[in-house]
């Protein structure tokens, strides 16, 4: 149990609880009020990928990673839970420690949101660090790992981390990942090597190498988090607070009851 404040002695409450400083001061009996602790052990896994500066509706799958992010951060302050935060790029990582407090909470996700899109290419791979993951969030806690998943992400020890935490995923998509539109020849940049190509979108064989990519990546996927409780899938085109909420409480409706 936890101290939360004090309030006005009613009947029936517990008369062990009289704060009798306060009672003293007030003139009239006062009671301390608990709450019970639920704290909670995050770890939000922001994989920012190059290939997240991709964006087709006027802001790119980077930009609503970062948002939902920050929004899943927001809300576990205001939860009270305790929120690690690894920010995973091209070449290295940054690990922002446990905190609770929203002052501290906060402070992570302000250098998380601060920080800069990949400037210069040919870009290092990006490896995310399961070591850090393993120390850096208790068993039982809950591994929310946030990214677009285009590639091969799948880690070793998958099988021990599923027994250790509890695993979310948060997936960033595109409409033009999910249907790619007939433009004809287009220039694209690739986001990896930084090299300008010429792509025919009204070819049958790119359009083919393309379903067959989505094909591959979602069986990757439903492999990673089977069950719809552990997989949100979030767009360039629509909103991330509503995405996040739905998902959110499907999930709140499909957990067990103690």
């Amino acid at each position: 149990m936890e101290f939360e404040q004090v309030v006005r002695y009613e009947f029936g409450d517990d008369v062990r609880d009289i704060d009798w400083n306060v009672t003293a001061r007030k003139g009239e009996p006062y009671r301390k009020k608990f709450v019970e602790e639920r704290e909670l052990s995050i770890l939000l896994l922001v994989e920012d990928s190059p290939s997240l500066c991709f964006g087709s509706e006027g802001r790119t799958k980077r930009e609503v990673a970062l948002e939902a992010a920050g929004f899943l951060a927001v809300l576990s302050a205001d939860n009270r839970d305790r929120v690690a935060i690894l920010h995973v790029y091209a070449g290295g990582y940054a690990l922002y420690p446990s905190k609770r407090q929203r002052r501290g909470i906060l402070g992570s996700l302000l250098r998380l949101l601060s920080s800069r899109p990949p400037e210069r290419w040919p870009l290092p791979e990006l490896e995310i660090p399961w070591r850090v993951v393993h120390s850096a969030l208790v068993r039982g806690g809950i591994l929310v790992w946030v990214g677009d998943f285009a590639g091969e992400t799948r880690p070793a020890d998958w099988a021990g981390l599923r027994s250790k935490f509890e695993l979310v995923g948060v997936r960033i998509d595109d409409p033009w990942e999910r249907r790619l539109p007939d433009m004809g020849v287009v220039d694209v940049v690739d986001p990896t090597s930084g090299e300008f190509l010429s792509l025919d979108t009204s070819s049958r064989g790119v359009r083919r190498r393309q379903e067959e990519w989505l094909r591959e990546r979602e069986q990757r996927w439903r492999e990673l988090f089977p069950s719809t409780r552990s997989a949100c899938v979030l767009s360039t085109d629509r909103p991330v607070a509503s995405g996040l909420a739905q998902f959110l409480l499907a999930r709140r409706r499909e957990m067990p009851l103690a």
